[in-house]
């Protein structure tokens, strides 16, 4: 009798440890790509076009996201031996940048993240504004590239590459979410809404950083 009830409960916690790990790595990638803080420039970018077109926009932008982060997360690694980058260099930079974007979350400007007056004339004239400058910089930039290259730089298992894999697609989706209700949304949280929920992404993102910085510096430590 112990040994069925051991057998039938061990799937049970290897599910429930699988759940923690996909959350995890969602959580740490969602916090960066952050597409609450997109929704301002969104709108102005879209502004005039049809709830279909702007719909399309938001769909391709996250699919080019998944893209892009996927491109990282596979290539990290060849990436990391062509420059000769260790693994703790990896976690380390990561962590330096994670954290400052982390700061820049924690001190967010009145209306979100900002293009330069330039880059916003030229996303305004383009027929399509998806890649650029929605999908890269805005939800797939420097912080979250710098999230998926650290997680690429661990001695990862097939089961870790697909809940990266999964998290990845599921912050896409999120994001896609996000940026589909942009108009509501913005009118429900308000200016003060959306500055408490970008805070409250810069302090786990923060939290994240420093744990990244931390795991870099203990082999060094222990070396």
């Amino acid at each position: 009798m112990p040994i069925a009830r051991s057998r039938r409960l061990y799937p049970v916690e290897s599910s429930a440890h699988l759940i923690s790990l996909l959350f995890g790595y969602f959580i740490a990638i969602f916090a960066i790509v952050n597409p609450v803080t997109a929704m301002p420039v969104f709108l102005v970018l879209t502004e005039g076009d049809s709830i279909q077109r702007r719909n399309q926009q938001a769909l391709k932008a996250t699919i080019y996201m998944t893209g892009i982060l996927l491109s990282f997360l596979f290539g990290g690694t060849y990436i990391i031996n062509f420059f000769g980058i260790s693994l703790e260099g990896i976690r380390i930079a990561g962590g330096l940048m994670i954290m400052s974007w982390a700061f820049s979350l924690l001190n967010p400007k009145e209306g979100g993240r900002k293009l330069s007056d330039e880059d916003e004339a030229d996303a305004k004239e383009k027929p399509d504004i998806s890649f650029s400058p929605l999908a890269m910089p805005l939800l797939s930039g420097p912080g979250s590239i710098a999230v998926v290259l650290s997680f690429a730089s661990q001695d990862l298992s097939f089961t870790n590459y697909a809940l990266i894999t999964a998290a990845i697609v599921l912050c896409s989706l999120g994001a896609y979410i996000v940026l589909r209700i942009a108009p509501q949304f913005v009118k429900l949280l308000g200016k003060t809404g959306m500055a408490g929920f970008t805070r409250m992404m810069g302090f786990i993102a923060l939290a994240i950083g420093v744990q990244f910085i931390i795991n870099g510096i203990k082999p060094i430590i222990a070396g």
